[in-house]
C-alpha cells in the first residue's frame, strides 16, 4: 500500500511539527511529562525558537552539526527542534557510552556545538578537549569554565525557521552496530513526516487522547519517533523517564501515570514479566500487584519478540504486544503486527508505505517458506552514511535498503525472523536460526534469558551452544542442562537443539538491549 505525501519545495520539519498544535486550547496541552515537569505544546514552540535564536547568535549556519548528549527530559526536544529550526543538523548520541566514543562522534561529525547535561561532563570533558571543529559546549545546568549555560543561550532573538527543502539533512543517527565503528545515518527533513504518517497514524492508530510511554530513549531511532515526533503528529502527550528502565521503576511509572500506549523492547518485556512473576510468588512483592489496565496498545521492536513472551504478557495483563522490525537506517518500524492482525512470534506484515522482499545470496528474489535476506524500501530511508561511501553503496541499493536480517515469509505475507545474516549457523547441512532455539528455551519454566551461537565440536563441525540465565530459585546443573536440551528437542527439530549449555548470570547486550551473540562465539 503506497502512501502519497506531498511536501512544499520549502519545508522545515521543526516548523511543521511545532505548528501542528498551537491553535486554541491545544497550545496549553502537555506535550511531555517528566517527573514533576510538564512541557506544553506552546512552551515547546517557545523554547525551540529560543534555542534556534541562541544557536544563530553563536554563528551556527545551515548544515552545521549540533551534537546532543541529553537525557530524556524537556531539554531534549527543545534543543533538537531548535537545531533543526535554524537549519542545523541535530545529532543525538547515546548517553550510556564513554569518552572515547564521544571523541569519535565529535571527530567524525565535525560538530560545531555540543549541548549536554552536566551529569555527562566527566565523560565529555576529555573528549571535547582539542577538537578542531568544536566551538561551543553548552550545559543544561550550571556551566563550568569553558562552557555556556543553556539558560544563557536561550535569549530572545531570531527563532524563525530556516528555509530548507524536504531533501536537506535534518538529523543524523549513529547506528549501534555490533562490530566496527558506528555509522551516521543521514536523515532528511521529510523522513519524520513519513514515519509518523505510516506507523503512528496508519498502523498504530495513535489518538489525540493517548498518553504514550516509551522505555526506549530519545537517542534511539525507535524512541525518537515514540516520544519526539509521533506525539505532535497526532496531538497526544508523551511520558518520558530519564533514568535506567529497571523493571520496578517502569512498573511504577505505568501504574502511577496510567499511559494508554507503551513502547518497549523484548528484553524489557521479559524482565518485567520475570519481576511480576517473582512478585506473584511472594518475593519482595509490592502491596498490590500492578494491573496495567490503562494500556490499549503495547509495541515492541529492537529484536524479535518470542511468542512465549507475548503469551505471558497477554495472560498477566490482557494486552497484546504488537511486535515489529525497524532500523536506524529506515528511521522507525517498517514491518509490524497490528491491532486485530497478530501472529505471535512473527514480525507481522509491511507497514503502509513500505515494500519488502527476500533475496538469496545472488540477490534473486525468493518465494514463501524460504530463508532469505530482507530488503526494504520506503520514503523514511536514510539518504546515505556520513563519510562511509562504500558502506552506503553496499547497504543502499537504489531505493532498497539491505537490513542484514534473515526472514521467512509465509503464505499470508507474515514475516518470521530467522536471525542476523552473520548469526545463522549451518548444522548437519541445514540452516539453524539462533532465535528459534532461544524461543524454545524460553518456554522452559527455569529459563529467564538465553542466547545461542555456533560452536565447534571435536570434529570441527558447527553445533548450537546455549548460554542460559536462570530464573530465581533455579541453579545450573548437568541434569538441568540435559533437561533443557530435551525440552528443545520436544519443541523443534532435534538437530537444532543445543549440544552444550553454559549457565551464566547475565548476557552481553548492546545499549538498545539486543544480545551481542558475536561476543559469545569461540575465537576462530
Amino acid at each position: 500500500m503506497s502512501v502519497n505525501i506531498e511536501l512544499p519545495a520549502q519545508f522545515n520539519a521543526a516548523e511543521y511539527f511545532l505548528q501542528l498544535n498551537l491553535r486554541g486550547a491545544q497550545a496549553d496541552k502537555p506535550y511531555l511529562l517528566c517527573g514533576s515537569e510538564r512541557l506544553t505544546y506552546g512552551e515547546l514552540d517557545r523554547d525551540a525558537r529560543l534555542v534556534a535564536a541562541g544557536l544563530r547568535r553563536l554563528g551556527v549556519q545551515p548544515e552545521n552539526r549540533v551534537m546532543l548528549l541529553l537525557a530524556d527530559t524537556p531539554r531534549f526536544p527543545a534543543c533538537f527542534w531548535g537545531a533543526v529550526l535554524c537549519g542545523a543538523v541535530a545529532i543525538p548520541v547515546n548517553t550510556l557510552l564513554k569518552r572515547d566514543d564521544y571523541r569519535y562522534f565529535l571527530e567524525d561529525s565535525r560538530a560545531k556545538v555540543l549541548i549536554a547535561d552536566p551529569v555527562f561532563w566527566p565523560e565529555i570533558e576529555a573528549a571535547a578537549r582539542g577538537q578542531r571543529h568544536l566551538r561551543h559546549v553548552i550545559l543544561t545546568g550550571d556551566p563550568v569554565p569553558g562552557t555556556m549555560a543553556l539558560a544563557e543561550l536561550m535569549q530572545p532573538g531570531d527563532g524563525g525557521a530556516e528555509p530548507v527543502s524536504p531533501d536537506d539533512a535534518a538529523f543524523w543517527l549513529y547506528t549501534s552496530g555490533s562490530t566496527g565503528m558506528p555509522k551516521a545515518a543521514v536523515h532528511l527533513q521529510r523522513d519524520m513526516v513519513y514515519a509518523a504518517e505510516c506507523f503512528a497514524k496508519q498502523t498504530l492508530g495513535l489518538r489525540q487522547d493517548d498518553l504514550t510511554f516509551s522505555a526506549a530513549k530519545f537517542f534511539f531511532a525507535y524512541g525518537l519517533g515514540n516520544s519526539l515526533y509521533f506525539p505532535p503528529a497526532v496531538g497526544c502527550t508523551a511520558l518520558v523517564y530519564p533514568q535506567r528502565p529497571a523493571p520496578e521503576a517502569i512498573f511504577e511509572q505505568l501504574t502511577r501515570h496510567r499511559p494508554t500506549v507503551f513502547y518497549g523492547v523484548p528484553t524489557l518485556y521479559n524482565a518485567l514479566l520475570n519481576t511480576y512473576e517473582a512478585w506473584q510468588a511472594g518475593k519482595n512483592a509490592p502491596p498490590a500487584l500492578p494491573k496495567l489496565d490503562s494500556l490499549r496498545l503495547c509495541v515492541s521492536a529492537g529484536e524479535a519478540l518470542p511468542a512465549e513472551t507475548f503469551r505471558r504478557w497477554k495472560k498477566h495483563f490482557g494486552c497484546d504486544i504488537l511486535d515489529g522490525i525497524g532500523s536506524t537506517e529506515m528511521l522507525h518500524i517498517f514491518i509490524s503486527n497490528r491491532p486485530g492482525q497478530i501472529r505471535p512470534g512473527s514480525s507481522g506484515t509491511p507497514v503502509p508505505g513500505y515494500e519488502s522482499k527476500l533475496v538469496d545470496e545472488h540477490g534473486e528474489e525468493i518465494g514463501t517458506g524460504q530463508v532469505g535476506s530482507l530488503l526494504v524500501k520506503g520514503e523514511s530511508a536514510a539518504a546515505y552514511y556520513w563519510n562511509k561511501h562504500e558502506k552506503s553503496k553496499a547497504t543502499m541499493l537504489g531505493a532498497w535498503m539491505v537490513t542484514g536480517d534473515q526472514y521467512i515469509r509465509d503464505d499470508d505475507g507474515f514475516y518470521w525472523y530467522q536471525g542476523r545474516n552473520d548469526d545463522m549457523m549451518k548444522v548437519s547441512g541445514s540452516w539453524v536460526s539462533p532465535v528459534e532455539v532461544e524461543n524454545a528455551l524460553l518456554g522452559h519454566a527455569a529459563v529467564a534469558e538465553s542466547a545461542v551461537v555456533g560452536a565447534r565440536d571435536r570434529d570441527g563441525l558447527t553445533k548450537p551452544k546455549a548460554f542460559v540465565v536462570l530464573k530465581p530459585g533455579h541453579s545450573g546443573s548437568e541434569q538441568l542442562a540435559e533437561a533443557l536440551c530435551a525440552h528443545v528437542r520436544e519443541q523443534i527439530a532435534g538437530f537444532k537443539a543445543p549440544r552444550w549449555v553454559e549457565f551464566v548470570t547475565d548476557l552481553p547486550k548492546t545499549a538498545t538491549g539486543k544480545i551481542r551473540r558475536f561476543t559469545l562465539r569461540d575465537p576462530g
